[in-house]
């Protein structure tokens, strides 16, 4: 079965258009007008070994924050959506992940129960033209429109592009894993029969 998606959002603040595979080989095509979020979803795409392309028509002359979260929210309902009724997949995933100076754990549960847990801090207000306060609210719009649990945690660093690039890359990974299939699961990994 294809697991793949495209999804449509247009508000009066931003117009998004996404098409996501989640059993790609690493292509993006990026186009937000931000350009370090740009590459935070393209590192995303190609270390979860997705496909993923987003078009993003914000109110950057506001500032970057409806661009940033809407983004998150369509590609969290999209994520939804290529799950489908998960059955046979692993449901859970996790990653450390090391970028230089930054070390990040990312854990999630497509549980159909929405959490953040966002236990990083920041040194610098911007990545580039990128709110570095804006990666929390991004992780957020997933968490709940992909029904999730994210955990992610700074476990060491001082840099805040590596530590923003971990932190992306890390997801990525634990998304991978909870998304995959596995030949012993033969219905919804869940006691209740249902998630």
């Amino acid at each position: 079965m294809d697991r793949i998606v495209e999804k449509r959002r247009t508000t009066k603040e931003t117009a998004i258009d996404v098409k996501l595979n989640l059993d790609g080989s690493g292509k993006s095509s990026i186009s937000t007008g931000i350009g370090f979020f740009d590459h935070m979803l393209d590192g995303f795409t190609r270390h979860g070994l997705f496909d993923l392309s987003v078009s993003c028509d914000g109110d950057l002359n506001v500032d970057s924050h409806h661009t940033i979260e809407d983004c998150g929210i369509v590609l969290g309902s999209a994520i939804a959506e290529a799950v489908g009724d998960k059955k046979g997949i692993k449901r859970y995933g996790n990653f450390i992940l090391p970028m230089d100076d930054a070390l990040v754990l990312c854990a999630i549960d497509l549980s159909g129960r929405p959490y953040l847990n966002f236990d990083v801090d920041f040194t610098s207000e911007k990545c580039g033209t990128m709110d570095t306060e804006m990666v929390k609210e991004f992780f957020y719009a997933v968490s709940y429109t992909a029904m999730m649990n994210i955990h992610i945690k700074l476990l060491d660093g001082t840099n805040n592009h590596h530590i923003c690039e971990a932190i992306f890359k890390a997801f990525a990974k634990a998304l991978d894993m909870a998304v995959s299939y596995d030949s012993r699961i033969t219905d919804v990994l869940s006691t209740k029969g249902a998630l």
